[in-house]
């Protein structure tokens, strides 16, 4: 008979410094009714927990467990901000993975914090395809050789690979990241990313010559280039991503959107864990001699409080009447609000609580009182200090949708805070120009504090950066972006280059010849909205990120002069804004986005 090598595996990915559980919305039905639950998820104490039942679970039915990290534990709240990567590698360290590969936000700041990580951590960080032979000999914190660091072999023109006993077999663990990475990271100028296809393909030949069948590549590359990474590379057994924060699982059921758990594409099956420590992936999986995956059983799973809060669910004009800027006049229809009564409120939360893909508030002791000994108390000076009270929930989206035609809520807030404390330097400012991804999460109803904004909502340290421009390269760099952003025509990062302004507005057509799909961009000029010139130059602001040329902003590098606004970062001026004018927020902008989609 042939013989089967099974595989316990837990998985994580994009992270983002969530050490505590995040606050998460369902939407269910029950007996024809429409309930909103709010609880929270996740949390690094609640992972570790489960880890180790699952880490337990297969100790004691004598088969091989593993559990790896999918990138991007770095950035996303006050905890980063605080301790630059200290907490991640301890709480890391805690955990116990087998692995961890490098993602885009590990080196935002360049290679140093990288360095940093690296002799902190207690696990090895891959990079498969992270050349450093180019890196300079005299330069300080140089990560060649590092011994916690598997990057990318030149000779061998492979990626360097984590071997494990597996049975009476080995099985290699293969890091593989993101070979745009400087067009959405900074890392250092002599670190280069070799193709990503290339690298696999040439390492999974290698090791199928060295008798290894059993490869797990382990991707910091999206959803989508993960199916085309299984499609082009023969004889990978398993893809453990992320990147692109997807939920897998049948999760519609609660309202939330997912893909199938372990797509399989050319035989090899992708998994994914969602983001900001809010599931746990568990698969059981058996692979057969040759390194194919046979069967695969598993899921995300929350982990939820006790405590969850249900209200009926608003239905969809209730809840989007007030985002659009006619509604603000408009009289608001009372009705009165029934009562949920408690039998209700049980029903709810028992279906929520029986979902399969629902665990419970179990936590690790030690790892909860390390959180809140060594790390929370610098974190509660910050969240005392109110900025402003929202009164309403306001959404961020990074695309336009049928719900927010003209996007995010709050991007174009962000705008105009970075447009207002430039302006008092530069009088002669025309725009305020900000990528989707710099803003991380909506704004909750309800009091915002320093910590918030910090730790949340804009938790990059990025200075803003004034520049003088001519108008023809705006037109190029709107649709460069938005091409960016939704893959029209161009391999795109991620959405998180659409842009969003202040100061001026643009139309977008999708369906137009690429270089004429930016039909119109206006400016605000003594009242009203005029075209802007092309051959003119204008004035404008946007962050170190987006002014240095990434994500599609690359036509801002033919600005006539930069200047970095020492004085002034990001968060910093949003911060200024929300404490003088907070009253404001509540108010919708005038709308500076006018998309249609390609599709």
């Amino acid at each position: 008979m042939p013989k089967n090598y099974p595989l316990s595996l837990a998985h994580i990915n994009d992270t983002h410094s969530n050490f505590e559980p995040s606050k998460i919305q369902f939407n269910l039905t029950v007996d024809g009714q429409q309930f909103q639950a709010e609880t929270k998820t996740g949390g690094y104490a609640r992972l570790s927990y489960q880890i180790e039942v699952a880490r337990t679970k297969a100790q004691n039915t004598d088969q091989a467990f593993m559990f790896l990290h999918g990138g991007d534990s770095f950035q996303g709240t006050l905890y980063f901000r605080e301790f630059q990567g200290a907490a991640n590698a301890h709480l890391l360290n805690m955990l116990k993975p087998d692995a961890m590969v490098l993602g885009n936000h590990e080196i935002d700041a360049g290679n140093s914090p990288v360095l940093a990580f690296l002799n902190r951590i207690e696990f090895p960080l891959l990079a498969g395809n992270m050349d450093l032979t180019e890196e300079l000999l005299d330069k300080e914190g140089r990560l060649k050789d590092h011994p916690m660091l598997l990057d990318y072999d030149n000779e061998q023109q492979c990626a360097k690979v984590l071997l494990k006993p597996f049975y009476d077999k080995q099985i290699a663990i293969v890091g593989i990241t993101l070979d745009q990475m400087p067009l959405i990271a900074r890392p250092d100028p002599d670190t280069h990313f070799i193709n990503a296809i290339e690298t696999t393909k040439n390492t999974v030949d290698k090791l199928k010559k060295q008798g290894i069948n059993h490869i797990i590549i382990l991707s910091h590359l999206g959803l989508d280039q993960d199916r085309e990474l299984a499609e082009k590379v023969d004889g990978i057994s398993i893809i453990v991503g992320g990147h692109s924060h997807t939920l897998q699982g049948s999760f519609s059921d609660l309202g939330l959107s997912h893909t199938d758990y372990a797509e399989t594409i050319n035989n090899t099956p992708i998994i994914h864990a969602s983001k900001y420590a809010e599931v746990l992936g568990l698969a059981d999986i058996e692979f057969d001699e040759q390194g194919r995956c046979t069967a695969i059983n598993g899921n995300n799973y929350f982990m939820l409080d006790e405590q969850v809060e249900v209200s009926y669910l608003p239905s969809s004009k209730e809840s989007t009447s007030s985002n659009t800027p006619e509604s603000k006049n408009a009289s608001p229809l009372i009705t009165a609000e029934p009562i949920i009564t408690a039998e209700q409120i049980s029903t709810v939360i028992a279906t929520l609580k029986a979902h399969p893909g629902v665990l419970g508030s179990e936590a690790c002791a030690e790892v909860h009182q390390t959180i809140m000994r060594d790390y929370r108390p610098a974190l509660n000076a910050l969240e005392e200090q109110v900025l402003a009270h929202i009164p309403r929930d306001l959404i961020h989206t990074r695309l336009p949708s049928k719900h927010f035609p003209h996007g995010s809520e709050i991007a174009p807030w962000v705008c105009r805070s970075m447009y207002k404390a430039t302006k008092l330097s530069e009088p002669e400012l025309d725009f305020a120009l900000h990528n989707a991804g710099g803003v991380r999460q909506s704004l909750n109803k309800g009091n915002l504090s320093v910590a918030d904004v910090l730790g949340r909502i804009l938790p990059f340290e990025l200075p803003l950066v004034k520049y003088q421009i001519q108008g023809k390269y705006l037109y190029q760099v709107l649709e460069s972006a938005i091409n960016s952003a939704t893959n029209n025509g161009v391999t795109g990062t991620g959405a998180g280059s659409f842009p969003y302004a202040y100061g001026i507005r643009y139309f977008y057509d999708g369906k137009l010849a690429m270089n004429h799909r930016i039909t119109l961009i206006e400016e605000f000029q003594q009242g009203e909205w005029r075209e802007i010139d092309t051959e003119k130059l204008y004035i404008g602001v946007s962050s170190a990120y987006t002014a240095a040329g990434k994500e599609g902003y690359d036509a801002l590098l033919k600005a006539h002069w930069q200047q970095d606004l020492n004085t002034m970062t990001l968060p910093e001026a949003f911060v200024d804004f929300v404490s003088q004018h907070g009253n404001l927020i509540e108010n919708p902008l005038q709308p500076n986005v006018y998309y249609v989609s390609h599709r």
